[in-house]
């Protein structure tokens, strides 16, 4: 077997890249392939790669996390001494425990402490396992100072160093289109709890302008859509909340372009990456004041109190009857939106890696 000094471990990454896959699958292509692999239960663009087992990612449910984990605990190890590795990265934070294996991982967020279920997987895997990978890395790469603030309020400091190093977007994919704008308002993301769709949908059915719609993109969830979609219907505007489901990678710009503007009042966020997208787009932004969120937004976004309906139901009738509050935010994104990319956020994540190499 070749050897490698360098393993970046992608076996988490779906068929269907959201969130956590779409900052991998960017990342690596501005990381250096010499002496490296990539771990993967597919090959991924040209970069060296290691087949990971098949069914460990979400594709797979919480079963797939469950046989990702129980791989990375104990296959990863003896695969990283058979290459002779030197380092792991993970852009999740995941990796062996007590084991032998140097290495790097990100954190995203903490969100499954700040708002636990407990009988989720995921508050588990928060509480036990993730402390116990931060303690153990050489390195933890933050996506944002709200998230190395989390590390620091739920774990104490890292013996490790720790670097904020925020993520990006594909400027050649995100981009301003120069549409005609439709009548929709546009939320991007999952239907967990804390994204705080609830108070979205009843926000929205204040708005003045009745020829408005909500479109929702993103995968639906059998444990929240259902309470949603009776929501909008017992509100009445079941005909103007449309569920579109996930939305394909190519088709997302346009679908954002053209948006009356993206409304995105997460409770929390370790990051915001379609903040980030819809301002690159030249689409106005709503979204909250808190956590990651103002970090990413700056001055260029309408920032909300999330847990306020009225103040939300304000900001989408401003950005829709405002048009010198439009210009200002869409011109505000676009030059927010140039501050980050991916070549940055690569070449900082290499200066770190190589100095464990």
């Amino acid at each position: 077997m070749d050897t490698a000094s360098l393993l970046i471990n992608l076996s988490f990454v779906p068929t269907k890249p959201t969130g956590l896959a779409v900052y991998a699958l960017n990342l690596i292509q501005h990381l250096p392939q010499d002496n490296s692999r990539i771990l993967c239960d597919r090959p991924i663009s040209n970069y060296p790669w290691l087949p990971s087992p098949a069914g460990a990612t979400t594709d797979s449910g919480k079963w797939g996390h469950a046989r990702r984990l129980g791989w990375t605990q104990f296959q990863l190890p003896r695969l990283y001494r058979q290459l002779g590795a030197k380092l792991l990265f993970s852009p999740v934070p995941e990796a062996p425990l007590w084991s032998a294996c140097r290495s790097v991982v990100t954190v995203h967020d903490l969100i499954p402490l700040h708002f636990p279920r407990w009988g989720s997987p995921l508050t588990w895997y928060s509480r036990y396992y993730l402390p116990q990978v931060i303690r153990q890395a050489e390195h933890v790469i933050c996506d944002s100072e709200s998230t190395l603030r989390d590390i620091y309020h739920f774990f104490g400091a890292p013996p490790g160093q720790t670097t904020v190093v925020p993520l990006a977007y594909d400027a050649s994919h995100y981009r301003f289109l120069d549409l005609p704008r439709q009548p929709y308002f546009l939320y991007v993301g999952s239907h967990y709890t804390y994204k705080n769709l609830e108070r979205m949908i009843a926000a929205f059915a204040q708005v003045s302008l009745r020829e408005t719609k909500l479109l929702i993109a993103g995968a639906p969830d059998p444990r929240y859509t259902p309470s949603l979609q009776r929501q909008a219907e017992a509100l009445g505007v079941g005909d103007r909340v449309q569920f579109l489901a996930y939305v394909p990678y190519d088709d997302l710009p346009r679908l954002i372009n053209q948006a009356i503007a993206l409304v995105f009042p997460s409770l929390w966020e370790g990051f915001g990456l379609p903040v980030l997208e819809a301002m690159a787009c030249g689409t106005p932004v709503i979204t909250s004041n808190l956590a990651s969120l103002p970090e990413v937004a700056g001055d260029a976004a309408l920032l909300i109190d999330p847990y306020n309906v009225g103040e939300l139901t304000e900001a989408m009738n401003a950005v829709s009857r405002d048009r010198p509050l439009w210009l200002r935010l869409q011109q505000a994104g676009l030059n927010r939106a140039r501050q980050f990319s991916w070549a940055t956020t690569g070449r900082l994540t290499s200066d770190i890696l190589q100095q464990y190499l």
